[in-house]
């Protein structure tokens, strides 16, 4: 067993069969984490904590008594999900050093079902950001710099100069996530999706990432960014294993009342043979500006792949689609600022030493405990939400966020299935020229093609679909109908087996493989 199988189709039937350990495989994952520690992937790793569960988790295995197909299996969480009796820092000062007393649901559920949680991955200042470049535990590298494919396209000039200064981004805000699950150290990873933090990131990583429906997943003991528009994000290395952990997920929680009131059933995913049912939908305006000619290309070729295999693939319109990122602005900013206002120095988190007054240890505490970027959108969104811009801004943004989302529900009656899109605007951008832009800049840009999806409440899902010309990972983006998770997964699923998806090739994760599965394609773990 390798650990860049899957997990659905050979990792946990490799445990049932008892030919790999809980333990081995934890601690394969762990050395692993700490010879590929130059990511900077994981803030926190829980290597007692994990070796404990695995340990659990095999005296069930002994008795034939396994939990389920998670059960052994070594996953992360993004450092904004809050774990009890590990730190969750939302990679800011403000929470350094806070434990929480209770886990999120998300992560209760992962653990209810044995798996193995191996640690805590890194992310922008309270996910607000599009690289994971500007937490305070500094940025995450995308292990795809590191990889034959990458070196081979952009030789430098020398060794020093690519270990140092020709890394690329992971994009963001959930880059740990993205970058644990692309260099083999966990078998899936959570995220957080507002404007495409999960789908961003598993583009530029070459991952699978799916944003779930709204209130499909509870999102209790999620640190809030944007209420309206949060989502638990799921990454893995193949569809079949964004399936197995949504099954895991989904489902109502009374401590989240936007969770649905239904009942969830875990599906498995058909393997589609025929397309010619289908209809696949093209939006127009997601050929936005800045779109690379790659991407533009690699987009078309998917639409004939499909109109090949003979589904119907017909061009539509979401009119608003170019009004929805100065929407997402306002609306995010705004509930930022709400959310961020529990963070006074009072109840928990950082505190400052300022004695002189109550508002001066509030302003100083906020001053110390949050960076630029969190700052300047709470500044933002209390501007908007002043009583005298409230109807100006708040009010309207609200107004065109329903127009935003009843494109899509107009696009869907006309008898569209899905609509496939570019995840991100060009693969991933070197560190160097990255920071060049402030992160309002930046987050603007990267999230245009992934936001409007959060804004309407749907599905979508990144499948990665082929190199750049750099040798770096680009994906394409699916959404579907609200709560028709199965449908958009089983038709990414067919995508994924259309386009095989090259294997990263890391020297590090050869050197712990024995290098026995260097060639296998397949990722999954049921």
């Amino acid at each position: 067993l390798a650990l860049k199988d899957g997990l659905h189709s050979q990792v946990s039937a490799a445990l049932k069969e008892g030919r790999v350990a809980p333990t081995e495989l934890c601690q394969r994952c762990l050395a692993l984490i700490k010879s590929t520690k130059f990511l900077n992937a994981y803030i926190t790793v829980a290597e007692e904590t994990a070796l404990r569960q695995a340990e659990e988790s095999e005296e069930r295995y002994k008795r034939g008594q396994p939990l389920g197909i998670l059960d052994g299996i070594p996953i992360a969480v993004k450092d904004n999900f809050n774990t009890a009796g590990i730190e969750t820092t939302c990679a800011s000062n403000m929470l350094k050093g806070y434990i929480s007393p209770y886990n999120a649901t998300v992560v209760q559920k992962l653990l209810d079902q044995g798996a193995v949680l191996l640690g805590k991955t890194n992310l922008d200042e309270f996910a607000m950001g599009s690289g994971s470049t500007d937490g305070v535990f500094g940025p995450v590298r995308n292990p795809w710099s590191y990889s034959k494919q990458y070196k081979e396209k952009s030789a430098p000039k020398s060794h020093s100069e690519n270990k140092e200064s020709n890394w690329v981004i992971t994009g963001g805000s959930s880059g740990g996530s993205a970058a644990a699950v692309s260099s083999f150290t966990c078998f899936a990873a959570l995220g957080s999706d507002t404007g495409g933090s999960t789908r961003n990131p598993a583009a530029h990583c070459g991952v699978v990432g799916l944003k779930p429906t709204y209130g499909l997943i509870s999102r209790h003991g999620l640190i809030p960014l944007v209420n309206s528009m949060d989502v638990p994000g799921i990454l893995t290395r193949c569809v079949d294993d964004a399936a197995v952990l949504l099954g895991s997920l989904a489902g109502h929680d009374p401590k989240d009342s936007t969770t649905i009131q239904d009942d969830f059933r875990p599906f498995e995913l058909p393997n589609l043979t025929d397309v010619s049912k289908l209809s696949i939908g093209i939006p127009k305006e997601y050929h936005a500006p800045g779109l690379s000619s790659e991407i533009l290309s690699l987009w078309s070729k998917a639409a004939d792949l499909f109109k090949k295999a003979g589904a119907k693939v017909v061009e539509v319109s979401l009119p608003h689609t170019r009004y929805s990122i100065v929407c997402y602005h306002v609306l995010c900013t705004a509930e930022v600022a709400s959310n961020m206002a529990r963070f006074d120095g009072l109840e928990y988190g950082h505190r400052s030493d300022m004695k002189e007054s109550t508002e001066s240890m509030y302003a100083a505490t906020r001053r110390e405990g949050f960076n630029d970027v969190v700052r300047g959108r709470i500044l933002s969104g209390n501007y908007f939400l002043l009583k005298q811009n409230y109807e100006k801004y708040f009010v309207k943004a609200q107004k065109v966020r329903r127009l935003i989302a009843n494109d899509f529900v107009k696009v869907f009656s006309s008898g569209i299935d899905i609509l496939l899109t570019p995840t991100t605007l060009s693969d991933a951008a070197p560190y160097t020229e990255f920071i060049q832009e402030d992160n309002r800049t930046r987050s603007a840009q990267d999230d245009i093609l992934t936001q409007a999806a959060n804004m309407a409440g749907l599905p979508a899902i990144n499948v990665p679909t082929a190199l750049s010309e750099r040798g770096l990972p680009v994906g394409l983006q699916f959404i579907g109908r609200s709560f028709q998770e199965k449908q958009l997964l089983t038709v990414a699923k067919w995508f994924e087996k259309q386009v095989k998806f090259p294997m990263i090739q890391l020297e590090e994760v050869k050197r712990h493989d024995n290098g026995v599965f260097q060639h296998q394609k397949s990722a999954s773990f049921s």
